[in-house]
């Protein structure tokens, strides 16, 4: 059965493959001729890490973005109903995770064609698991409002359901706005608290740190411009 392959790429620059994803990927990778993309300078980087034999000039590549028009996402399935398999790489980490390729998997999943996730990291789980919060219940909100306001509302939302529900709550933010996130997290969250902070995942720079909010507020890691993800439990 043609098959939709859901391809997880590094987290960051990642100089060792292997230590991040399975020596069965790339023999699947190199097998196919067709990726639904995120970013296509990224995704032809990737490949060419996973194996530099790669013709890339040999592939063909659809663009999968905030750009992409809803009547276009069927058109990518279309090599799966001429007898090719296709492969959706996300910008990092696992596709249709906080990423658009969920459409595509909802698309193909509804048409009854094969789905195969590949094994691979995420910020979401890796971090759940280093930070030592409740991993039965515990709920992923993506970003956060922009508008501080709205932002300090979802916190306190947030903050709520730790206590009332027992659920880990898990987000993230833009790396350049990581510092008044996390200020904003000190300012609003009970002492009591507590914040994983993982910053830099499977990477050399990797920093994962759980601390009460009190404990915090006297050390701030520099989370500036680092691919970060925030934890709160009780």
């Amino acid at each position: 059965m043609n098959t939709l392959y859901l391809i997880p790429t590094m987290l960051g620059e990642t100089e060792d493959l292997s230590s991040v994803l399975p020596a069965g990927n790339a023999e699947i990778i190199t097998g196919l001729k067709y990726f639904i993309v995120e970013n296509l300078r990224t995704a032809r980087r990737f490949l060419k890490k996973v194996n530099r034999d790669i013709n890339i000039d040999e592939l063909t590549f659809f663009e999968l973005n905030k750009h992409t028009k809803p009547e276009e996402v069927s058109q990518f399935l279309q090599p799966l109903k001429t007898g090719n398999d296709v492969g959706i790489i996300s910008e990092a980490g696992c596709p249709a995770i906080a990423d658009p390729g969920a459409d595509v998997v909802a698309l193909a999943q509804k048409q009854d064609f094969r789905v195969v996730p590949l094994v691979g990291p995420s910020s979401i789980l890796l971090s759940l698991m280093a930070s030592g919060f409740n991993g039965q219940s515990f709920a992923f909100l993506g970003y956060l409002p922009v508008q501080q306001g709205d932002r300090v509302k979802a916190l306190k939302k947030m903050e709520s359901r730790i206590y009332s529900e027992d659920q880990t709550q898990i987000f993230i933010e833009t790396p350049y706005r990581n510092m008044k996130m996390l200020d904003d997290i000190l300012a609003t969250c009970q002492p009591n608290t507590k914040l994983c902070v993982a910053a830099d995942i499977t990477l050399e720079t990797e920093y994962i740190k759980t601390n009460p909010i009190s404990v915090w507020k006297k050390q701030k890691p520099n989370l500036n411009k680092r691919p970060c993800i925030f934890l709160l439990y009780k």
